[in-house]
This record gives structure tokens, sequence and C-alpha cells, in this order.
């Protein structure tokens, strides 16, 4: 393109008209095409003059964009990736390459959520749209689309607007790994919706709730569970990916090292902090170490074929029901989390001792320098003191729930 001096075009009489004859590119051509664009009849009142009929065949090629660097990297791209290459084209590639690339692959969660947001709203829009087109007028009407259904909340929708992007920009040169259509995404223009922290549900528990929930838990598979992810703030798939080799130290220390998804274990976590080991109350080890009883192997919460347990069969079955009784909105696993953090900010706990039990990042310098987590005599004084901020089974306890709640317990 830089060695493309600009066109003037060449101005002719056609029959009854005065033409330019001018260059154009075209997609999936090598060779540009020779365009011809009337100017004005060659009389009557609309006739112009020689230096107008110059100045209209100029504003004709403009018009066009046939000299622009823009118009040309676009139709190069195109030709580059292949004429009538597709949104939905692009998309798939893109997505089976996220997941097995060798650098840093996509976890199976984040693969079936990208293509929920693919198949559900973004394909049926964009899909057969050439790649090239899709840019923000497209867009902005598909996010009008998704604010006028209802369905989606502001943070789904920026959500799958990230995929957008991300597939648009997947189009690279083979070379220089440059985007082939480069966009230049604006947020105000698309009328992308603000994400109000009032508007995200968080729910999280108290330790009353906390209480009553363990209190009611009908089976004693359910109750250790529920006991310790509360009293250690692990994720519900990293318990469940829990195994018997991995309780340390007559079951005082948790070691993560996989997770449960859909029943099937997966040997890797969420991010590389999340690879840790996690110090568990006294009182707590200790009903944890009578719930495994003489087990050597296995799964510590397992079905009666020793596989693992279902995340959604534990809300529906077991949470869900005992927060109805109680009165309280339906909440995930994550809300025994929330908990745990909570819990630890109100007693002041060693922030870096916080990230490291959690499975966070640290947020200084000084987080990387700090070896306070690696002094376990420390960590568990720390997790002693600490407490557990929610009162474990016991008979008694289910009696005074009795007594407080009405007859919610009578099936113990």
């Amino acid at each position: 393109m830089s060695r493309r001096s600009g066109q003037n075009g060449y101005i002719e009489r056609s029959g009854n008209w005065y033409v330019v004859r001018f260059w154009q590119d075209v997609v999936g051509q090598d060779k540009r095409k020779h365009l011809r664009v009337r100017i004005c009849p060659c009389s009557g009142p609309d006739l112009l003059n020689r230096s107008e009929r110059k100045r209209k065949a100029r504003e004709i090629i403009a018009a066009s964009k046939a000299d622009t660097a823009e118009y040309f990297e676009k139709v190069q791209a195109a030709n580059h990736v292949g004429t009538g290459t597709t949104f939905r084209q692009q998309a798939e590639l893109w997505l089976e390459h996220m997941k097995n690339r060798k650098r840093q692959p996509i976890a199976s969660s984040t693969y079936h959520t990208w293509w929920s947001c693919l198949y559900r709203w973004l394909l049926p829009k964009l899909g057969d749209l050439p790649l090239s087109d899709v840019d923000n007028d497209p867009v902005r009407e598909l996010v009008s689309e998704m604010s006028a259904s209802g369905k989606l909340g502001a943070k789904s929708i920026l959500e799958y607007i990230k995929v957008v992007k991300a597939v648009v920009a997947s189009a690279k040169d083979a070379k220089t790994r440059k985007p082939l259509f480069p966009v230049v995404w604006d947020d105000e223009y698309l009328d992308l919706p603000v994400v109000a922290k009032k508007d995200q549900n968080r729910p999280a528990f108290d330790g009353k709730i906390v209480t009553a929930v363990i209190a009611d838990a009908k089976r004693r598979w359910a109750q250790m569970l529920f006991v310790l992810s509360a009293a250690t703030g692990v994720r519900i798939g990293e318990t469940l990916g829990l195994e018997i080799q991995h309780l340390v130290d007559d079951c005082r220390i948790l070691t993560i090292r996989q997770k449960v998804r859909h029943c099937k274990v997966e040997p890797y976590l969420k991010t590389d902090n999340a690879y840790r080991d996690v110090d568990v109350h006294p009182d707590v080890a200790k009903m944890l170490k009578a719930f495994i009883g003489n087990r050597t192997s296995g799964f510590v919460f397992c079905t009666r074929n020793a596989k693992p347990l279902s995340d959604s069969d534990i809300l529906n079955r077991h949470l869900h029901p005992a927060l109805a009784k109680l009165g309280q909105k339906q909440a995930g696993h994550h809300a025994f989390r929330r908990f745990r953090v909570s819990w630890l900010r109100r007693q002041r706990c060693p922030a870096d001792l916080r990230h490291s039990w959690l499975g966070h990042a640290g947020r200084s310098v000084e987080d990387d320098y700090d070896r306070l987590r690696e002094d376990v005599e420390f960590r568990q004084h720390v997790v002693k003191e600490i407490g557990l901020g929610f009162e474990l089974p016991t008979e008694e306890l289910r009696c005074k729930v009795v007594t407080e709640t009405g007859d919610l317990y009578r099936n113990f």
C-alpha cells in the first residue's frame, strides 16, 4: 500500500455521461478491479464544467475508500483468512484452539461457559456474517437485543461481548501475528450496561445460618461436608476432589491438588495459587478423622460405588431444602466460602495466611518475600485462635434448633 501514490481517476466521455475510471481491491481476488462511475450528464442543467468534474471524481474515489490503507488491509486480511470466512467458522476454530493449546489451555468449565455463550446468543445473531463485518454496528444491535430480552443481567452481557471481541481478535497474520481485523471497540457506542455492585448476586451466610444448615443435614457426609466448607473456605470442587491421601497430620492439613467437576476428576486447579495446604481447626480435624474411620484410600466424600459426589445433587437435595426451611434465599456452595472470608477478616487474620488458605494471589511484593505460610506450627496456632464462627453439630444443638425453629427437624 505504501507504494501506491493514490488515484485521481481518469475522466472520459461514455455515451451521454462523463465517467471516472479507477482501480479498487476486491475481496477474494489478487488483482484489482477497474471501476467506472458516472459523474454527470454530457448536457443539460446537471452538466459540470471541467474543474467541477475533477473535484467530483476525487470525491467519488474518496467515498469508495479505494485509496485508504484501512480498506486495503481489510481486503488483504479477508483474502488471507479465506473468502467467505464467517464469524461462526472463526469462533469454532478459536474455541478449539483455546481448549487444546499447550500454553495455558482453558479449563473445561471455561470451555463450556464460552460454548454456551456462542450457541445461545452469539452465533444465531452473528454467525453468518463475514468476520470482516463484525464490528461495532452489528454488535451494538446484539447488545440491544440482549438487554431488551430481559433474560441476561448486565454482567452476563459484558461477558458475552468479551467473547465476541476475542473471536475477532483471534484472526491473526501467520507471520507477523498482527490482528487481521483490528477493531476499535467503542463501549459507549455499543451502549454496554454498567455492572453495579448492588446488582450482583453474591449471597453469603452468617454464623447462625451455617449452624442451622449443619444441624439440618440428614446425612452424616452432608453434615461433614458443610462443616469442612465453612471451616476452611475451600471451593466445592476442591472439597469433592479430596482423597484420603490428601489429609495430613491427623487431618489437621488439607493438601489441595485436584478438583471434581461433573463427577469427574480434573488433575488441575483454577489457578497456580489454588495449589496449597489448608490448615483445619483441631475440633474439625477430630470430627473429620472420626468421619473417615478406618478408610485408607479413596475420596473423602463419595458415593456407594466410591465415585465422586455431584455438587448439583448436594445443592438440590440438601443445601437448598435446608435454606428453604429456614426461610432463606437459595445460595450456592460459594456462600460458605464468603462466610469464611468474612470471618477471617473479622478476626484480623494475617493477610498472607488468608490469601494462602483461600488460594488467592498476593497483592504486593512483600507477599513474594514472606515465608510465614511455610511455618506450619504458627499456621495451626492461628487457625485455632481464630476459631470457626459457628457451632459444631451436637445433640444439644439439634434440640436447640428444633426449639427455635419449630418442628423443622422432626426427621432426625
